[in-house]
């Protein structure tokens, strides 16, 4: 189909449920929709995004977290649709539908990001700024420096994300830690 007829299907005005519907036909892509009515389009992941969030899914284990815990790739209602590459919940709490497929945010204790090719602004600025407002207590951004750093940030009693004092630090390193997320 070429990108004039997809393009004249589309709805006038997207809605988390045309996300989620267009999301659950195509294996091939990520959906995510902004508060505003913006839909992104976005490639699977790549083998190093997947090794990164894999190497963080396999720590939380080693350190109590129970897999009930625990969602790769779950989107979240933040006003509109996101989907964090990793998302960490209370325990007794795992993630539950809200709008459409898209959990709410009751219990999220952690959304994590790996900063991909394109998506640099909208993860440092943007999802932060939506996290923040959406109450997440602690939000990580993962960079591919090579060290795979991990900028950790702490909402504080204003609502905003404050960085860990610990500064950023390599993905190794905070791996042999115990986690911190809330």
């Amino acid at each position: 189909m070429s990108a004039q007829a997809f393009g004249a299907q589309m709805p006038t005005h997207v809605t988390l449920d045309d996300v989620a519907s267009m999301a659950a036909t195509d294996e091939n892509h990520r959906y995510e929709l902004s508060p505003e009515g913006v839909l992104s389009i976005m490639p699977p992941a790549d083998p190093e995004r997947a090794m990164l969030v894999m190497r963080m899914i396999l720590w939380l284990p080693a350190h109590g977290y129970e897999a009930e815990q625990i969602a790769a790739d779950c989107g979240i209602d933040v006003g509109g649709g996101r989907v964090p590459d990793l998302t960490v919940w209370a325990q007794g709490m795992p993630p539950r539908r809200a709008r459409s497929s898209y959990a709410g945010t009751a219990g999220l204790l952690l959304a994590v990001e790996v900063v991909s090719g394109g998506s640099e602004i909208v993860d440092r600025i943007i999802k932060k700024a939506e996290y923040a407002k959406a109450g997440i207590p602690r939000y990580w951004i993962v960079e591919r420096d090579g060290g795979a750093t991990v900028h950790r940030h702490v909402l504080n009693d204003a609502g905003e994300y404050e960085p860990d004092p610990a500064g950023p630090q390599p993905l190794t390193w905070l791996l042999t830690t115990t986690p911190d997320v809330g």
